[in-house]
């Protein structure tokens, strides 16, 4: 089954895909929307839908429900159509038409491609010891905050997202306890701050020995690997925020240069396969930073530069958006 070319078609709908459909319409393209996931909004739908943000120009702090939220209400009068649960799987380029064939057999046509696919397909680092707990009180991420209020919680990692659910969770859970194997995170400065003026407890050089429960998580046991003394603590949640393995599957068999794991591109976010760009944490370039904001102008610049490629008679410059208001 294929589809009538789209003049955009974008692959991956998290914060940044989305943010380059809004600007794609802006532009007064037709846009295709293809995710994996069947919701919109990427990791951080999928994930950390409850997690607060706090880089993202002009506000302050929003959770990352709201920023998606928000984008699609950004997005929807220019009517995008939605491709999801549909994963890319193979790229092809005839003539003027890049084409991607999806796991289901869809074929999607356009003018050009954006891929914001983030890091790829994703699956958490399991933790050592926890198989027969997942999804029995030990769980890999939050989607919502109330479901361990009152508990008390383990959170085991050192990492943004550890730190970020420990500031989460502090004022919902009866306690709130953060391991860490060494005694160096690897999270933002502020935040490791933030945390430690708040009643959580931070163990250092400390690694879970085991998961105590009887069909459910009840307890957790800590080993301190320098006095290798152990502590029991009591626990209804553990969250491991131990990282995730990022897989970009097909993606390495579409001719594209990638440089660990990511797609290289130039400084208008042009890959090496004509009418084929990038924005996002999918991107490597000198200087890149993995920010979600850089992200957005990254989208800016790769749907612009697409623009003459779709239509050689537009400008890269799309004009300001308080003109296009007022014209």
């Amino acid at each position: 089954m294929s589809r009538a070319p789209y003049d955009l078609l974008i692959v991956g709908a998290g914060p940044v895909g989305l943010y380059a459909a809004y600007y794609a319409g802006f532009r007064g393209f037709s846009i295709g929307i293809l995710d994996s996931l069947e919701e919109a909004g990427g990791q951080v739908t999928a994930l950390y839908p409850e997690k607060t943000i706090f880089d993202v120009a002009g506000l302050p702090s929003i959770k990352g429900k709201d920023l998606v939220a928000n984008l699609r209400t950004q997005l929807e009068p220019f009517t995008p159509s939605w491709h999801l649960s549909q994963r890319a799987e193979q790229l092809s380029a005839e003539g003027d038409l890049v084409t991607i064939a999806t796991h289901e057999g869809l074929e999607l046509s356009a003018r050009a491609v954006v891929i914001t696919g983030g890091i790829g397909t994703f699956a958490p680092r399991p933790l050592p010891g926890g198989e027969a707990f997942e999804g029995k009180g030990l769980r890999y991420f939050v989607p919502r905050l109330d479901e361990l209020a009152g508990l008390d919680v383990v959170i085991v990692g050192g990492g943004d997202s550890a730190f970020d659910w420990a500031l989460a969770l502090e004022p919902l859970a009866s306690s709130v306890t953060l391991v860490h194997r060494r005694d160096a995170f690897r999270a933002h400065a502020h935040t490791v701050e933030q945390v430690r003026r708040t009643s959580a407890t931070i163990l250092t050089t400390t690694e879970v020995e085991r998961i105590l429960g009887d069909g459910h998580v009840e307890a957790i046991e800590l080993r301190n690997n320098v006095t290798q003394e152990l502590t029991t603590l009591p626990a209804g949640g553990i969250v491991a925020a131990l990282g995730f393995v990022a897989d970009l599957g097909p993606l390495t068999r579409w001719g594209l240069d990638l440089e660990k794991r990511r797609i290289v591109t130039d400084t208008t976010m042009a890959t090496n396969v004509a009418r084929v760009y990038a924005a996002g944490d999918i991107v490597t370039y000198p200087g890149k930073v993995p920010l979600i904001s850089v992200g957005f102008g990254e989208a800016a610049i790769a749907v612009n530069n697409a623009a003459t490629v779709i239509d050689p008679a537009l400008k890269v410059f799309p004009g300001h958006s308080t003109e296009a208001e007022t014209a």
